[in-house]
């Protein structure tokens, strides 16, 4: 199959079944990128989305141009971005019409709220995908302080996620560059010391 017939079957059908648009979307994304079509591996799309969030806009449209980029450059960014929100639009403008007139109907409601339980397992279940990802690098214990800490900064002091993602990315920056002067250090020293010897 074409790349450019790939990338837009691949955004159509999250931009279409990623009902309640935002955060519900990005793990059929994932699937789209990550399994059914190996764009890019899970880290690659963990640090894709990372990146996303500290950026302004949509989350759903940032990963779609960034992966349609990443596939096929510019026009494949285009074509991504396209595919995920054409769909949904003419689709959101047909339904909405039609579900207005029923807005009070207990059928609409009770749709609503039986594919919310869903959202949030598909949520979870990637939320966890991502504390086992960190766990590895950081190991179980600085992965749950790092997620409690961050949890505390969201939900108790209210600070944008794009705010807390580039707190994290500064630090994790700092901590990575100090360790990897202090490796080079010991390992000129031991260089030294065996030259000497």
């Amino acid at each position: 199959m074409h790349p450019y017939l790939q990338i837009m079957i691949g955004f159509a059908r999250s931009g279409v079944l990623g009902y309640g648009g935002g955060p519900s979307v990005i793990p059929l994304i994932e699937y789209e990128a990550v399994k059914n079509y190996k764009w890019m591996n899970s880290d690659e799309f963990g640090e894709t989305l990372a990146l996303a969030n500290t950026l302004p806009g949509p989350i759903a449209t940032k990963m779609a141009a960034y992966i349609g980029y990443k596939v096929k450059g510019p026009l494949g960014a285009i074509v991504a971005v396209t595919a995920h929100i054409l769909p949904s639009l003419i689709a959101l403008i047909g339904i909405l019409t039609f579900f207005y007139s029923f807005r009070s109907s207990p059928f609409i409601s009770g749709m609503v709220q039986g594919v919310t339980p869903v959202i949030a397992v598909m949520l979870f279940m990637m939320a966890l995908d991502f504390l086992k990802k960190g766990s590895k690098g950081l190991g179980v214990r600085w992965a749950m302080i790092l997620a409690v800490f961050a949890f505390l900064l969201l939900q108790i002091l209210t600070l944008h996620p794009g705010i807390v993602i580039a707190i994290f990315l500064t630090s994790a920056f700092i901590f990575a560059t100090y360790r990897g002067r202090k490796t080079m250090k010991q390992n000129f020293e031991q260089e030294s010391r065996e030259k000497v010897q």
